[in-house]
């Protein structure tokens, strides 16, 4: 089982900044994370950039798929006036840019990567080949999440010493069979959809039982005292 905080910060933090930017990096550091998840997906060029939806309509001023779009043109897109007028003008950051500012702030990584459909192995190859050549080998490796089996199997291959995540909503019944046929030392579920009862025997399996999004403060502690190993919050905090 990986060591993880026991706080993630959701796409940076989401309720603190607008999600997956380097404006929400730097507020989850400042709000005492220790740990940050994002979302990568590849541009019509074949550039990894933060981004969670398939279309940029609801969190930039842009329309249609990402992956039609090339990365000079998503870099001039307003990724910050949705969520306040503090943070207008706030681009969508390329994968690069987010690495790096995680390790000047002294922030662990969670990379979720969330492929277009057709892309799954290509979006791995092209993330991980980066991140791999961008993070020391003496900081703790980067946790690779996502819901898609083909892209953890890429994972798998380009960087086989990074612990990796299968993403779902509720934990399905063959989870043991799904994990390790992907070598995932973590399980990443749905807190409004979890069955509370398998959370002793995935820790006995010896996996990270992580969770997401939760905020409620309450449900945070009486899901971390039954043996939850981290839950991803957009509020995170050192406490």
């Amino acid at each position: 089982m990986i060591a993880v905080p026991l706080q993630i910060g959701h796409r940076g933090a989401a309720g603190l900044a607008p999600e997956n930017t380097l404006a929400a990096l730097r507020a989850a550091a400042r709000a005492g994370a220790e740990m940050v998840e994002f979302d990568v997906r590849l541009s019509a060029d074949g550039r990894p950039v933060l981004f969670h939806d398939d279309d940029l309509a609801r969190t930039s001023n842009g329309s249609g798929p990402v992956d039609a779009h090339t990365r000079a043109a998503l870099s001039m897109l307003d990724a910050g006036s949705w969520f306040g007028p503090a943070f207008a003008g706030e681009p969508i950051p390329t994968l690069e840019q987010a690495l790096g500012l995680c390790l000047d702030l002294g922030l662990a990584v969670d990379i979720e990567l969330k492929p277009s459909v057709g892309q799954e192995a290509e979006t791995a190859r092209i993330a991980l080949t980066i991140a791999a050549a961008l993070w020391p080998a003496d900081r703790p490796p980067p946790l690779v999440t996502s819901f898609s089996p083909e892209a953890l199997a890429m994972a798998r291959e380009i960087v086989p010493s990074w612990p990796r995540g299968l993403l779902v909503g509720a934990i399905p019944p063959d989870w043991r069979e799904r994990t390790q046929a992907l070598d995932c030392t973590v399980l990443v579920a749905d807190q409004a959809k979890l069955d509370r009862s398998l959370i002793g025997a995935i820790g006995a399996a010896g996996m990270g039982l992580l969770v997401y999004t939760l905020n409620d403060r309450e449900r945070m502690r009486m899901l971390w005292r039954e043996g939850i190993a981290a839950i991803c919050t957009d509020y995170p905090s050192s406490s």
